[in-house]
């Protein structure tokens, strides 16, 4: 995955992409104000999933869903919703495939993120082409000093979309298992922070820690900014793709405990970057965990090679 003999090359080609989906519509990012004169000019949906917050004021006209009604149950909250309840959620809150939409989260950090890259790639894998994130989230649309709106969101008039996930994006365990065990091929790519990939640590509703056989680790959080961590950064993806040898042509596949920081990597790699296919393992390690089948701890690993090389068994 790391192609450092590339990087020069690399750096040249990614810098001049443009992010993949701009010129289709108004993502994949939008900044605040080029939302204020959209609302007006293409009426888009404005999904707010902030939950609670929303009635303490919120984009005018948006939308309320709260991030959870896109995540499975508390003990594999990364689970894909089942197509028929998430044909009746979209169907509630007036979405189709054929009108833009806009997700917008608190923009509090890097993890709060997160939760709208994985909106965004549930609607994207249910057939919506037209959809942005809010970069910054509800704070920048604050910090830009937009009018709000306070109370209970307005009524909205259901749609008749039926859901049929895309597979196109979505690795599913079965997938995962074949590439672990050498049938297919593909770059395994860890979300989390180093301590999980290493075993150190894990998710609550995981069954043992660890990660992926084959993985590399690549964590949610470089994508952003040090000057405001609550912004992606186009110009900051596309370098750090091409030094760290993500390029069209690759099979990637992100996943993290629970397909939360890992679809920032897919949105960074497949929306902003533009690279074909990048997959997301919903589930993730929770889920990995909970089958039974082989993980890896890498500093097991790394403590077997020494014993061989060493001569201790």
């Amino acid at each position: 995955m790391f192609h450092t003999f590339k990087n020069a090359c690399l750096a040249a080609a990614v810098a001049v992409l443009p992010m993949a989906t701009q010129a289709a519509g108004l993502g994949p990012l939008i900044d605040p104000a080029s939302l204020d004169a959209a609302i007006a000019d293409q009426n888009p949906v404005v999904l707010d999933i902030r939950g609670g917050a929303f009635e303490e004021g919120h984009i005018p006209g948006a939308v309320s869903a709260s991030y959870g009604q896109f995540r499975g149950p508390s003990d594999n909250p990364g689970s894909l919703v089942p197509q028929d309840k998430m044909t009746e959620v979209l169907r509630g809150l007036g979405i189709t495939t054929d009108r833009p939409v806009v997700v917008v989260h608190q923009g509090r950090d890097q993890t709060d993120f997160g939760a709208a890259a994985r909106v965004y790639w549930t609607l994207k894998s249910s057939g919506v082409s037209d959809l942005a994130i809010l970069n910054g989230g509800m704070n920048g649309w604050l910090k830009a000093g937009l009018r709000v709106q306070k109370g209970a969101p307005e009524a909205v008039s259901p749609s008749d979309i039926t859901v049929n996930y895309s597979h196109e994006w979505l690795a599913t365990r079965d997938e995962i298992k074949d590439i672990v065990d050498g049938k297919t091929s593909a770059e395994l790519v860890d979300a989390r922070p180093e301590s999980f990939w290493k075993g150190e640590t894990k998710h609550a509703a995981a069954a043992k820690p660890g990660t992926l056989p084959q993985s590399k680790y690549f964590t949610h959080d470089r994508w952003f900014g040090s000057d405001d961590p609550t912004l992606i950064k186009p110009d900051l993806i596309r370098k750090l793709a091409a030094e760290n040898g993500f390029e069209q042509g690759d099979k990637l596949v992100s996943f993290c405990n629970t397909g939360h920081w890992a679809a920032t990597n897919w949105f960074a790699l497949s929306e902003v970057v533009g690279i074909d296919g990048v997959k997301l393992y919903p589930e993730s390690m929770v889920g990995w965990s909970q089958s039974g089948y082989e993980m890896a701890n890498v500093p097991g690993l790394f403590q077997n090679m020494l014993n061989k090389i060493t001569g201790k068994y």
